[in-house]
């Protein structure tokens, strides 16, 4: 019994290590990443010369917006000779760092480095990655807690870094968990057989034995998601949790060329020992844990702060605002709606529908120029499950429902005998279409405003390969919000571009799982759709406006003859049918940019009163003949 005694207290356990040998072992692991970084970068100055990959003139036009005392120490730094004599001077601090002792000139050495790789960052844009990071901030708080006499400061400083290992492997490990590669076990085959990380022997064995290969690859998710559980049980898996993070590592550095990350990211496993080691353990007497204290107080406070937040934009985004009226469709669903409608009955009336995990605001520079510079009805709304409008479920979801909330929307808001125009974006166009089967002759015209085609995922490689990608970033995008993280959104540069009436609750709708929910709800029903879509889209007996986005048909030569496709499909003797592209222009921007916005708008304008003339001359002709 002896045996299995000494084996399992071999493999479970704390691992006992003193405040100075921590700080020894993380300095010297670290100083060997410096080491080799900045050798790298001496043994390959071409790359920091005119043409080279971290050429300065070129780098230097990132910063562009910085003040001008930053731009000039940066133009410092970024000089080939301070550059080279930095690196100099890192490499001599580096190898002195492994020398044996515990002087005051090692605190001064290592936050030499920390701040050293800090400035040359911008310097070296491209081929610095997480190892140099690491370095900096293992490197910059084991040089304070060497400078520090207090023991209480070390201990504070030696969680921080304790914490931050932690939190590397789990945030790392739930983001995976996001992913459906990591899910189903087969990123890890997916990340060897790429040209930049890959390793062609290990691809191999992953396609021959692809059970084991998806066990190995639960195990990595397994291993980040759960790290901190090296602290449970007076760190009873402390030795196995770290032993198995430091293989990772050194596998990472053999099969994918990351050879740095095994002295960076292993340079903070002394730290996890030292703060995971029994506080009663003689090893670790004495150690000052009121850090972590501070920490668990701080995230319940960051919680409940995110969670109000959260909740503070829910409620404006399912708000309803003033002038906002709803309508119950045949499905269940509530819409909301915002109507201009004047009580004429000649002219038609033009309902906007919004794009895919988009609302109502998007169209705004759209609505505001129609408002101000004609006298056209308008009608816009949220489909069921944006904003203020409710998705009633149980049931399968499918496009259909969405063009039958569009045609209840049509017959119960617009006034019977008048006409519409239906102007769509994106997926939006595609609902619009769809409608022609159900609105017969009421249907006057349709915009479609770079508008997606049913065959696009099978027609376009570009669409077809993006749609993986795409459902990828829904997932990650829900699982995120759920998760609390939206507190941490900023708001993006689309959203300062709409109206300022607008930015406040478009933000709150981007920042709101709801959005992204219907959004998931609606791409899983697209992409079934137009995967299955026969190649013939059906005449339609309106006017049609195609507007297309110049970078859209420019990226994807095969989308222009797409919209083609769609003006053809309205192509019927009597009708009008225009195809304009708007330059500069991308998919968003064409709604959300002020210029490109207004030029839209007035393409509408033109449109609807030109077809409106058609409709009056027809009529007219229609009296004429039945006289």
């Amino acid at each position: 019994m002896k045996l299995p005694g000494k084996l399992v207290s071999a493999l479970f356990g704390p691992i006992p290590v003193s405040r100075d040998r921590a700080l020894g072992a993380s300095e010297r692991l670290s100083a060997c990443t410096s080491l080799t970084s900045s050798l790298e970068y001496l043994s390959q100055r071409h790359n920091m010369r005119k043409g080279g990959l971290n050429d300065w003139s070129i780098a230097r036009d990132v910063h562009v917006g910085s003040t001008r005392l930053t731009r000039r120490f940066l133009d410092f730094v970024g000089n080939e000779k301070t550059t080279t004599a930095l690196h100099a001077a890192r490499v001599a601090a580096s190898a002195g760092l492994l020398l044996p002792g515990n002087g005051k000139w090692r605190g001064a050495a290592n936050v030499f480095l920390g701040l050293s790789n800090a400035a040359l960052y911008p310097r070296h844009r491209y081929g610095t990655d997480g190892s140099d990071q690491v370095s900096t901030l293992v490197q910059t708080t084991t040089g304070l807690a060497r400078l520090s006499s207090s023991e209480n400061v070390q201990d504070t400083l030696m969680w921080y870094v304790a914490l931050q290992a932690n939190m590397s492997y789990l945030i790392s490990g739930w983001v995976k968990l996001l992913g459906r590669p990591w899910r189903d076990g087969s990123a890890l085959a997916g990340v060897m057989r790429t040209r930049t990380y890959g390793h062609e022997g290990f691809f191999r064995l992953a396609q021959r034995y692809p059970v084991p290969a998806r066990y190995l690859a639960h195990g990595v998710l397994a291993l980040e998601c759960l790290f901190p559980i090296a602290y449970a049980k007076g760190g009873l898996l402390a030795r196995p949790i770290i032993a198995s993070a430091a293989s990772f590592h050194v596998a990472n550095g053999f099969l994918m060329g990351l050879g740095r990350f095994v002295t960076s990211f292993v340079s903070m496993h002394p730290m996890v020992a030292y703060t995971s080691t029994p506080k009663d353990h003689p090893a670790v007497a004495g150690r000052d844990d009121r850090a972590l204290l501070t920490v668990l107080v701080t995230g319940a406070g960051a919680v409940a702060t995110a969670a109000a937040v959260a909740g503070t934009r829910r409620a404006r985004a399912a708000d309803r605002y003033p002038g906002t009226r709803k309508l119950v469709t045949r499905h269940g669903n509530t819409l909301t709606y915002e109507a201009r409608l004047s009580g004429r009955d000649s002219d038609p009336v033009i309902v906007f529908v919004p794009g895919m995990a988009s609302t109502s605001e998007h169209f705004g520079w759209i609505t505001d120029t129609l408002v101000s510079e004609s006298d056209f009805d308008l009608v816009t709304y949220n489909r069921a499950g944006y904003a203020a409008s409710t998705y009633a479920g149980g049931r399968e979801f499918t496009l259909g429902e969405s063009v039958d909330d569009l045609v209840d929307l049509i017959d119960g808001v617009v006034p019977a005998g008048r006409k519409v125009v239906i102007a769509g974006h994106s997926l939006g166009g595609e609902i619009a279409r769809r409608t022609a089967g159900q609105l017969g002759d009421r249907l006057h015209g349709i915009v479609y405003l770079d508008s997606s085609h049913p065959g696009e995922l099978i027609r376009s490689q570009q669409q077809s390969e993006s749609a993986k990608k795409f459902s990828d970033g829904l997932s990650l995008f829900v699982g995120s919000l759920r998760a609390g993280l939206g507190i941490l959104l900023v708001r993006p540069n689309w959203v300062n571009s709409l109206p300022a009436n607008y930015r406040s609750r478009a933000f709150a709708q981007y920042a709101d799982t709801r959005l992204w929910t219907a959004g998931t709800r609606e791409w899983k029903a697209t992409e079934k759709d137009f995967r299955s879509f026969d190649g013939e889209l059906g005449e339609i007996d309106a006017h049609a406006l195609v507007i297309s986005a110049q970078r859209t048909v420019d990226r994807d030569p095969e989308h222009l003859l797409m919209h083609h496709e769609l003006a053809d499909a309205h192509r019927r003797r009597g009708k009008v049918v225009r195809t304009t592209v708007i330059d500069g222009a991308d998919h968003d921007s064409m709604l959300t940019n002020a210029r490109l916005s207004t030029r839209v708008s007035r393409r509408i304008q033109e449109f609807v009163t030109e077809i409106s003339r058609t409709g009056e001359a027809v009529s007219d002709a229609l009296k004429e003949e039945a006289r």
